[in-house]
Parts: structure tokens; sequence; C-alpha cells
């Protein structure tokens, strides 16, 4: 079959025959109902008799995600749910609006949460679980995501997390503004910022390094020039590396002895005292007294969540190192991430003004498309929160609308077992804002690793979530928690939280943030009453 006419339309069921001789390996009629509903085939036929073409077919076979397709299903299996890989998105897609307000590691795109409650179905999807005015519980709600999605389509929500900032970020998302004032406001501290300067040589220094790197950088360092000698490995990059970045640490060197620089603070007790080069405390430190005599509570917040966002990129590290801190960078070093010199930051200034208009431009898109429902954010341990007290506390409305109907069911992304520190992970934001660190209250942390003991304290902590949360659910509920289940310790959960596991959908992650790109998945568990 695999000699037919380019042109030559198939059903369905010869459509799966063809891309299976094609490509020596079974594909079912659900691949194929797939690429038409995703658009990566044309649709041919009407009433019944979809049809596509074999040169469409085999163009996308032939394509990079269509050959990824295949190869992340020779590795991790043929359940793989290449419809929910959301392939066809840009990044821009994945953070839209208030998604990406503020960095968060270990989030979900909104796409995975919107596609199982929104009131859609396909060949995967076969039933509705949530509807407009239902509501939806996240006891690990961390950035938001699951709220944001349910407020946009107009389902009421729950978070519950233990992190007081990760509830701040949420807040700052969902809550109302009067955004000429917030702008208003925005751009006080905006200007402020910029005129801040201390007696220290900072501008003159930079603008100086900043002409002696480009320079440096052109000459042993042109693009593209330089990577294609890396890739045709007619240059070793580890030792051209070493040899250029120390010539040009002589330079820097000279540069910080003329203007007086002051690199490292004279403390290190604290996070912001030792991650941050001494101009950017400064000035860390005088943006926040100005924020703090903003009048209007709500766009304090904004602006707070703002400062959070700017010292998170200004941290003194690597660029290849931003996810998983090594040392403090003062000086100047090869960036294996570039392929060139890089420099630490000795200033927040353009940080704050680039993320201050982001973060007004995406609150102002998100405003046009909110939907009026309820939604609530609690700092609190999901193990033992009461969520009737909570509501009742603080939302007589929505309160009235839970004791009407209860909560329909819960999308969730529980930890994973060892591998993030959730309070860590914002450290500089703890200090900033003192709050109160609960970091013996997260479940699976990474520093209590995955040895036995700590998979049986995870299995233990996840349950109690689920069963605490039992008394509050309506009596059809579904339950969605989305885990990279490598230790299988998702039956059991499921067990010890009275519950049965009805499905569950295996995903590929593509867009990862790791240097590991290797194939990966998970598994979005569907649980409901046994």
């Amino acid at each position: 079959m695999s000699t037919l006419a380019p042109n030559k339309l198939l059903s369905i069921k010869e459509a799966c025959d063809w891309a299976t001789n094609f490509l020596g390996r079974t594909i079912s009629e659900s691949n194929i109902s797939y690429l038409i509903q995703y658009g990566k085939v044309k649709k041919h036929g009407e009433n019944g008799s979809t049809q596509v073409a074999v040169n469409d077919l085999k163009n996308y076979y032939q394509s990079f995600n269509g050959s990824r397709e295949i190869e992340w299903k020779k590795k991790l299996g043929d359940d793989l749910n290449w419809a929910l890989s959301f392939d066809n998105l840009r990044e821009k897609d994945t953070t839209k609006h208030v998604h990406r307000l503020h960095p968060y590691k270990g989030k979900f795109i909104p796409q995975l949460v919107e596609y199982f409650i929104d009131d859609h179905t396909d060949d995967f999807k076969k039933d509705v679980f949530f509807q407009k005015g239902d509501i939806v519980f996240d006891p690990f709600s961390g950035s938001g995501t699951t709220l944001v999605q349910a407020h946009e389509l107009g389902i009421h929500a729950i978070g519950c997390d233990v992190s007081r900032f990760n509830c701040m970020i949420t807040d700052v998302k969902l809550l109302d503004y009067d955004l000429e004032s917030l702008a208003k406001d925005v751009n006080e501290i905006k200007k402020a910022i910029s005129s801040f300067e201390t007696k220290t040589n900072v501008e003159n220094f930079e603008n100086e390094l900043y002409s002696k790197l480009s320079d440096f950088n052109s000459k042993n360092f042109p693009s593209p020039e330089y990577k294609r000698k890396i890739y045709k490995k007619e240059i070793d990059e580890n030792k051209f590396a070493k040899e250029k970045e120390a010539e040009f640490l002589k330079i820097y060197n000279k540069l910080v002895e003329k203007y007086d620089i002051k690199l490292k603070q004279k403390k290190s007790n604290t996070f912001i005292d030792k991650w941050y080069i001494k101009n950017v405390r400064n000035e860390i430190d005088f943006s926040f007294e100005q924020i703090k005599k903003v009048k209007n509570e709500k766009n304090k917040r904004v602006l707070a969540i703002i400062l959070s966002r700017t010292i998170r990129s200004c941290r003194a590290t690597t660029h290849s190192d931003l996810a998983t801190l090594k040392e403090p960078q003062v000086t100047t070093y090869y960036c294996w991430k570039h392929k060139k010199i890089c420099k630490p930051l000795f200033s927040i200034k353009y940080w704050f003004t680039r993320y201050a208009n982001d973060t007004i431009s995406r609150l102002r898109q998100f405003q046009k498309i909110k939907n009026g429902s309820h939604w609530i954010t609690i700092s609190s341990d999901s193990r033992i929160v009461n969520l009737e007290k909570e509501l009742e506390e603080r939302s007589q409305s929505f309160f009235d609308v839970f004791k009407k109907q209860k909560i329909k069911g819960i999308f969730t992304s529980p930890p994973y077992v060892g591998q993030i520190d959730y309070h860590e992970q914002h450290a500089y934001a703890y200090d900033l804002f003192n709050f109160e660190r609960k970091d013996e209250l997260e479940i699976g942390p990474l520093y209590k690793g995955r040895g036995v003991e700590a998979r049986n304290s995870y299995v233990e902590g996840i349950a109690k979530v689920l069963s605490n949360a039992k008394p509050y659910l309506a009596d059809d509920y579904d339950v969605f928690l989305v885990a990279n289940d490598k230790h299988n310790l998702y039956p059991t959960i499921a067990e010890k939280s009275g519950m049965k596991i009805v499905n569950q959908y295996k995903r590929p992650v593509l867009n990862r943030t790791e240097r590991d790109k290797n194939p990966y998945s998970e598994i979005i568990f569907h649980l409901k009453q046994i």
C-alpha cells in the first residue's frame, strides 16, 4: 500500500493499514483520528466518510514531530497518548496571559488542565467531567494554573498550598484590578527605581565592561561561525573556552579594581545576602521600600510579585544554572548556553521595567476573558485543612454555592517524590517578604530523597490529602492526578484513599527546561469512589 499515488484518499481504516505498513509498527484508528482532529493532516469527505490523503500522512510521519512520536513510543510504549503532547502549540500559547506572571518550577501547561475540565469530548476523552458552575479543588495549587483555567471557563475553584508565597502568586493572577490605578502605581515605582543611584560607579563600570565584552566576543566567538566549528569538531570547546575565559577575566578584574566595584556583600547568612552582587542588593532594598509605600493593597501585591520575578532573574549565577543554583557567580565566565563570555548582573533596573510592562499587559489580557466564577486560595496543609470552615469564614457567597452542590472533583499535580524543594526554589522571596517557611510540611521534597522511607512517607502524605478532601466532594466525583509514577506508588495511594483508578492517560512531556532531553512521560490518573 506504500506505493499508492500521493493524492490517493484513504478511509481511517485504510490509513491505519497504510501507516502500519509504512512505519513497520501498529498504528491504531485513534492515532489517525488524532492527526485529523488536531490538524496534522487534512480531513477529506463528509457525513461519516472521513478520508485522508496518503501524501499528508507521509509528510507528517517524516516531519520532526511525527518522527519524534514514533521514536518516543518505541522507548516509552504504545500507550503514550500523543494527543496530550500539545505539540501544535507555541510557547506563547502555553504561557498565555497570566500563566507567565512568575516563574514556577514543576507546573503543568494550562492546556492540560483545560483538556480535562472543559466540556468537550473526543476519541480519547469520552465524557465531560466538569461543567460551568461546578467547583474544582486543587490541593497542591502551586502557582494557580488549575484555578486560572477554571476561572477562564466559569468553573469555581479552591486552591490549597502549604506555601504562602505560592498562594500570593495565585492571588495576584486572579484578583480584579483598576488597571488605570495599577498602571499609575507601577509607573511611579519604575521611575523611582530607574533614578536610584548610589555612589558606586556601577553604571560607568558596566558601560566599559559591555564595550570590552562585545569586542572580545566578536573576535573570539563570532556567530554562527564559532558554533559551526564546534558542531564540526574543528575546535575543542572545553580547552578553548577555558583559555578565553581566563584571558577575559584579567580584563574584568582590572575594571573591577579601576571602578572599585564591591562584588560580594559583607554577610552571607541569608539567600539574598549570598546570591546577589552588592549593588543589586542595594537596589532590591530600595525597591521594596518604595513598594511598601503604595496605598492600594492589591497594586502593592502586584508590584511585590514583579520585584520577586525580577530578583529571581538577577541572582549571581550562570545562565545554565538558573534552575539549579550551584555557587554564586560574581565574575565573567564562559557561558555554555550562549557560547560566549557572559557576565553577572549588576543592576535590576532593566529587568524590573521589562517585567512590569509584561505584567500589566498579561493582567489586562486576562481581565478581558475572566468569567466571574468564585475562587479562593488557602495557605494550609491539605492533609488537615477544613475547606468548609475556610469558605464560610472568607467568602459567604462561595460558601453558599458549596453548600448546595459540594466539590465536583479534583485536578492537581502532586509533588513528585524526591524532585523539588518547593520552598527553596523561591528562597529569595521568603527572605524578601519575611514569610514563614514550612519546608517540613512539604510532601516528597528533594531533600528527603527517593529511598524506601521517602516513598512510604510520600504515599501516606498524598493518601491523607485525598482522604481529607473526600467529605467535601460530591457523590459522583472525578479526581485527576498528574504524576510521573516511576515507582508505581499511585495504585497504593488510591487504595489507601478509598478510591479506585478507573483510567489513566500517559502523555509525553515535550518541552522541558532541564538539560536532560531524553523521552519523558507522565500519567494523568483518573480516580473515582469505590
